[in-house]
């Protein structure tokens, strides 16, 4: 029974060690392409590490490209959906939870309803609604986009966390003369933290990594994302691979920080919002 024991618990973490080899082999190869000078892209063909490294192309990349301003751009527009949403997600999220008002169902299945159709369908409209006031080609007007289509799925995602958490001990506050929103803010929120670390972290890698809207709305380099801005490293008759690969390694920075920081809140957050009680 016992070697019965040992090999399934090997298999078991064999199979995770090669799903995360899988998962992590496209970084590797992000950040090995990234230091391999462009005489030897295509002269040695495929090696796991090339023979000379060089950090050309990141130098190209910060100091005679565009991609700091589209890094800027970035970090604005995912940083400000992120709070936006997080924000408003906290407060709808506690409503549903907490709250019976009439056409709370109706309104759930509304927010459900806008999950459902394809992004692609409703680039045209969209552009439409935001070209006559001026919110084309504007950071502002990603940070709308992004805030309407990520809000749904987020005030859900909170609603989890604060279903997980027991009304008695808002009751116990409302009997020590709290309000409702001093028992939001004083009990309820400082519980929620993973939760809300978890939301943070959903929306801005979405925020993050969007391309659509942000090719179809974004019609200049001054107000474009790092994911547009890596279509400018593609021209008509070449890919410059080195410099494409050396912008994705330096955009996935932010993104690991970001996530280091609120590690300790995610992991509670992603495990306690899917239990109830």
């Amino acid at each position: 029974m016992n070697n019965y024991s040992t090999f399934g618990t090997a298999l078991h973490r064999l199979a995770i060690l090669c799903y995360v080899l899988f998962a992590l082999f496209p970084l590797f190869w992000l950040l090995k392409v990234s230091v391999t000078p462009n005489d030897l892209l295509y002269s040695e063909g495929v090696r796991m590490w090339p023979s000379r490294m060089s950090f050309e192309h990141f130098r190209f990349v910060l100091a005679h490209s565009a991609f700091p301003v589209f890094f800027r751009n970035s970090m604005i527009v995912a940083g400000a959906t992120a709070v936006i949403v997080t924000l408003l997600a906290s407060l709808s999220g506690y409503a549903l939870s907490r709250f019976t008002f009439r056409g709370k169902y109706w309104l759930v299945a509304l927010m459900l309803l806008t999950q459902m159709f394809p992004l692609v369908m409703l680039v045209a409209p969209i552009f439409k609604m935001l070209s006559p006031l001026g919110l084309t080609n504007s950071l502002t007007g990603l940070v709308v986009v992004y805030t309407a289509f990520n809000i749904p799925f987020a005030t859900f995602l909170m609603q989890s966390f604060f279903d997980g958490i027991p009304k008695e001990l808002e009751e116990a506050a409302k009997i020590d003369g709290a309000t409702q929103f001093m028992a939001f803010r004083q009990i309820v929120l400082p519980l929620t933290l993973p939760g809300i670390a978890a939301t943070l972290g959903f929306v801005f890698t979405a925020a993050w990594s969007e391309l659509l809207f942000a090719l179809m709305l974004i019609s200049g380099n001054s107000a474009a994302t790092f994911p547009v801005g890596l279509l400018t490293f593609v021209s008509k008759f070449s890919v410059d691979f080195g410099q494409m690969m050396a912008a994705g390694v330096l955009a996935l920075i932010p993104a690991c920080l970001f996530f280091l920081f609120i590690q300790r809140y995610l992991v509670q957050g992603l495990t306690a919002g899917a239990v109830k009680g």
